[in-house]
């Protein structure tokens, strides 16, 4: 699926579910800490320590964040630096969410709901961004969009109906088990709820039971199953298994439904000119589940230090809001006006939280990848969910042509997991030595959620942000770096970690974690800011 850069992980009943001052900064002679001889941390995190990982420092947490608390510690300190407008194109962001209200971007030019085109920049009344996906929202896979093409001729799609129809199957049986296992926990927390005459009971008082009916007994043995797999709740367990029901409803009702039409905008998605100005100024989520977009923006810039959910990576940005990212795969229509529009329109950093494996017009993204790189703005590209080398299987959008790249801003993002050592790359992370530029903390990370709420989820959809955030901090601070600039520092500026890893997931394949990207290298924003005073000498 191709939502929150198109995984969702559910771990429950060993079963997986692949469900953003002038240069005015004085110069810093601290040097680069990129030496590896971080122990391993044994103890679990704390609930201050999971809501933060991201920003915290791998020498002195032992915790593999990129050291943005100890860079604003010990370099920014009260520095403002100038603002940064980052473009997030994305699902729909909440603009009122009490984290995000003071970072949005509002077009000054643009007189709000007049109905009119007052900046001539072709979009009426985008105010905080654009909408290209109307009131749209569910959508099919771009390889079922092939498939029901009909059209035999077309490239791949002969490896598109065989992907069809093995995905097709194996959605329809998760549906059904999914059902199966969410009414056996709701019928199993009743029974429990009813003999303990209360919703909140523990593991220990359920392993206490003594001479059970044979009916309590299915229930106690359901609730050993969720304790067996981390779940302390049937709470929990609801809402864990409710997630799985909800994705393999999506992928059999709208994402592999090869008759499902959800687009809205009444222009046609394979004539990059046809209907210009299509979509809306309406930026927001049109349900509260559309909460991927809100949650990337709350990585890179939640208001820092007010006493709310989140902190940002960027103290100092305006998130421009553009709606592009379906529950299903992106229009590469879209994506390449949405890059154009950020770019045209004052964006210094795009982040771009979704990808695919299928892309008709791909020429058409790479284009405006390369109008972007030619601008002096940066795209940062999750590398994707699949467990997969980026550099054998296709995953769009991309900047190159058999590795001849278009431009030099582009950089594509991997993601890290919560604890250093061996499982320290995420499991479900995409890797490339030639095709992946760095990691960043991706799994497991706190941020914003619509309806100002939070919440945690993993995916490089959250690492890319992360790797926005520490962009605009260092562009923030200083200003006259070119695009270029910014990120070679950030690739060259990471740590080199020497330990051996994981890779995609599997136990059994151990590489160095040098060989899974261009870089090799983990972001570090401390070190960044140094590099950054540097070079601007």
């Amino acid at each position: 699926m191709k939502l929150m850069n198109k995984t969702l992980l559910f771990s429950m009943f060993s079963a997986a579910v692949l469900s953003s001052c002038g240069g005015g900064a004085p110069i810093i002679s601290t040097p680069i800490e990129n030496i590896d001889m971080t122990p391993i941390k044994e103890a679990d995190l704390t609930e201050a320590e999971a809501h933060n990982w991201g920003h915290l420092d791998l020498v002195k947490d032992t915790i593999p964040g990129m050291s943005v608390d100890k860079a604003y510690a010990e370099i920014i300190k009260e520095k403002k630096g100038k603002k940064v407008i980052v473009a997030v194109i994305d699902s729909g962001i909440d603009i009122k969410h009490e984290d995000l209200d003071g970072v949005l971007w509002t077009n000054k030019k643009e007189i709000a709901g007049n109905g009119k085109d007052d900046d001539n920049n072709g979009y009426v009344d985008d105010i905080h961004g654009w909408n290209f996906l109307g009131d749209a929202y569910d959508e099919q896979l771009e390889y079922i969009r092939l498939v029901a093409s009909g059209d035999t001729s077309a490239p791949r799609f002969a490896e598109a109906k065989a992907k069809y129809d093995a995905d097709y199957g194996r959605a329809t049986a998760g549906k059904q088990q999914y059902d199966q296992i969410y009414q056996q926990v709701i019928n199993a927390n009743k029974v429990l709820t009813a003999h303990f005459k209360k919703a909140d009971f523990t593991p220990a008082e359920v392993n206490a039971i003594e001479n059970p009916s044979e009916e309590l007994k299915g229930a106690i043995e359901m609730a050993k199953r969720l304790y067996g797999n981390g779940v302390t709740s049937f709470a929990e367990a609801e809402k864990q298994v409710k997630g799985g029901v909800e994705y393999f409803t999506s992928q059999v009702n709208y994402n592999l439904n090869k008759d499902f039409k959800g687009r809205t905008t009444g222009d046609n998605p394979d004539n990059y000119d046809d209907k210009p100005g299509y979509g809306n100024g309406n930026v927001m989520p049109v349900k509260k589940s559309e909460s991927h977009g809100t949650h990337v923006a709350g990585i890179i810039a939640a208001e820092r230090n007010n006493g709310k959910g989140a902190n940002g990576v960027a103290n100092n940005v305006e998130i421009m809001s553009i709606r592009a990212v379906p529950n299903g795969d992106e229009y590469d229509k879209d994506v390449a006006k949405a890059i154009r529009y950020a770019v045209d329109n004052g964006a210094k950093i795009i982040n771009g939280s979704f990808g695919k494996s299928f892309s008709p017009h791909s020429d058409w993204v790479r284009d405006a990848i390369k109008y972007a790189s030619d601008n002096n703005v940066i795209f940062v590209h999750a590398a994707g969910n699949d467990s997969k080398d980026v550099d054998t299987e296709p995953n769009f959008p991309d900047d190159n042509v058999n590795y001849v790249e278009v431009g030099n801003t582009y950089i594509r993002v991997g993601a890290l997991a919560p604890k250093y050592g061996t499982n320290m790359v995420a499991g479900f992370s995409n890797y490339g030595k030639k095709n992946v530029d760095v990691f960043a903390p991706g799994a497991k990370v706190y941020s914003t959620t619509p309806e100002n709420e939070y919440d945690t989820k993993g995916g490089t959809s959250m690492a890319a942000p992360a790797v926005a955030g520490v962009a605009a901090l260092v562009w923030s601070q200083y200003p006259k770096l070119k695009a270029s600039q910014v990120k070679q520092i950030i690739m060259d500026s990471g740590l080199a970690v020497t330990t051996k890893v994981a890779v995609g997931g599997d136990g059994s394949d151990i590489r160095p974690f040098g060989d899974l990207s261009k870089s090799a290298k983990m972001v570090n924003a401390y070190n960044a800011l140094v590099m950054a005073a540097q070079l601007s000498k």
